[in-house]
């Protein structure tokens, strides 16, 4: 059990702050199971009692016990009784992977239930608060709502559209190159930057790319960690979007494909020949999934790209991250596609000799007023390197 500090009115000119302190730290814990619980959302839960915090609890891992019952066993039953818990998602109402929280709340009889913002999902969707306001328990909610749906915006976009949340990464030199005229790009990022690399595809569903990095730099696209950190790492699905079918048969990602899982999307186009048709089955018999899509679908990279992400959100994928190829990126953004960027600038120039950059495409033809902005961005010292890690804004 942790204690927290005092909340008296000294510390505070009414109860809608003291509110907000409580359900900051709620949100603080319910970031502890980034990576480890989707595709259900991060959430918080704070016991607190006559000013003090007697008990919380965040989901840690998915179909593990939620924030509401980590909590409950970390205060005890008496504490629970007449307490006001702090909880950044609507208490769940239904049979899932576990009861529902709204019954134990009932069952156990907090005095005030704050909820930072609704679920969405639509087993819940206000019936969770409903039953506990039916029971008796006084309900506030809304209480840091722009904050904790911030948190949770992998989830709201997955939910709300059937798409997962998009993360387009590179790394590029300070003259905006990402590799030389070559296609040599070992390294232009430093090890500190790699390793943190290797963190955030340990939190991701999938990791995508087109088939050019594919042949460029036969990689493997796996998290790559420390004994420790493996321990909790996500197997994320590697998916080639590779419409001509040119992935080698001999590739990381092939030869590993029985191990963790490789998905290549391609055109029916492919089997209009005997060679796509013999490599198409070499691939499936390597343990490889591969998805043959419609000539009007493939034809069209957004159109092409946008059902590539809705299958990997049918399949529970809530967040993706593309390390690539530039015309890819450059599709995903041009679609509307891309909700964060994050981006590695090492101290180095390559000038000429680096003409490949990191988004392809002519989105901008004209005026700066027409480029895409980020409506929220933080910068940061990785080793050598500059990080940026940024959410686009949301235009039209």
């Amino acid at each position: 059990m942790g204690l927290g500090p005092s909340t008296t009115a000294a510390d505070s000119s009414g109860s809608e702050s003291i509110d907000a302190h409580w359900m900051r730290m709620a949100l603080r814990l319910a970031r502890e199971g980034l990576g480890r619980v989707e595709p259900n959302p991060m959430v918080g839960c704070v016991v607190v009692r006559e000013g003090r915090c007697v008990g919380m609890g965040y989901h840690e891992l998915f179909g593990g016990p939620h924030a509401e019952v980590r909590a409950f066993h970390d205060c005890g039953e008496e504490a629970f009784r007449g307490a006001t818990l702090y909880v950044t998602l609507e208490p769940c109402s239904h049979y899932g992977k576990t009861p529902p929280c709204a019954d134990l709340l009932i069952k156990h009889r907090p005095s005030r239930v704050v909820v930072a913002m609704l679920d969405p999902f639509e087993q819940v969707s206000g019936a969770g608060i409903q039953k506990l306001r039916d029971a008796g328990i006084a309900v506030e909610v809304g209480v840091l709502e722009t904050q904790a749906r911030a948190l949770n915006a992998p989830y709201l976009k997955r939910i709300g559209t059937g798409l997962p949340w998009t993360i387009a990464k590179w790394a590029m030199t300070l003259d905006g190159a990402i590799a030389t005229s070559t296609g040599d790009s070992k390294w232009i990022s430093g090890e500190e930057s790699r390793r943190e690399v290797h963190q955030m595809r340990a939190r991701m569903d999938a990791i995508l790319v087109g088939s050019a990095t594919v042949l460029a730099d036969d990689p493997m696209l796996t998290a790559r960690l420390g004994k420790d950190e493996g321990a909790l790492a996500r197997r994320a699905i590697r998916v080639v979007v590779d419409r001509r079918l040119q992935i080698p048969p001999t590739s990381h990602l092939v030869s590993t494909a029985r191990e963790v899982p490789v998905w290549v999307m391609t055109s029916q186009e492919v089997m209009d020949q005997a060679t796509g048709r013999e490599k198409l089955a070499k691939l499936r018999d390597s343990g490889v999934r591969v998805e043959l899509f419609p000539k009007e679908v493939s034809g069209d990279s957004g159109t092409f790209l946008r059902e590539v992400l809705r299958i990997i959100a049918n399949e529970g994928g809530t967040n993706v991250l593309v390390e690539g190829g530039p015309k890819v990126l450059g599709s995903l953004f041009e679609a509307g596609l891309v909700d964060q960027v994050e981006c590695y600038i090492a101290p180095k120039i390559l000038g000429e000799g680096g003409g490949m950059r990191p988004v392809a495409g002519q989105r901008v033809r004209h005026f700066i007023a027409e480029s895409i902005r980020m409506s929220s961005g933080v910068w940061k010292s990785v080793g050598e390197d500059l990080h940026f890690s940024g959410v686009l804004s949301k235009q039209g």
